[in-house]
Order: C-alpha cells, then sequence, then structure tokens
C-alpha cells in the first residue's frame, strides 16, 4: 500500500532550504530505500490530518 508523503504528518516545510522535507531521522539504508522508491509503503507515515479528531467531536 503505497502512501502519499504530502499527506504524512512527518512531511514539513524546510524554511532554510525552501522545500518540503521527511522530518523522519532515517538511517543509510532506509535513506537509500526511500530515495529509490523501493519502499512502497513507508514504515513511518503517519496521517498528518491534525483536524480528523476535530470533525468527530
Amino acid at each position: 500500500m503505497a502512501r502519499n508523503c504530502e499527506e504524512c504528518a512527518h512531511y514539513d516545510y524546510d524554511e532554510e532550504s525552501e522545500s518540503y522535507v521527511c522530518t523522519m531521522d532515517l538511517d543509510e539504508d532506509e535513506m537509500e530505500r526511500f530515495l529509490r522508491r523501493a519502499n512502497d509503503a513507508c514504515p513511518f507515515y503517519k496521517p498528518g490530518d491534525e483536524y480528523r479528531t476535530a470533525r468527530r467531536q
């Protein structure tokens, strides 16, 4: 199951580089797999919908 980085809670805007980056601290092997897109499903994916709980109330 592929995950979309733009929807992930760990995908944040970096003002220094002026781009969006993954804020997870990946080790060298994980970063290589991520860059090669060898992982169809990121094990660190977390839905970034901060309003989901508020909609239930």
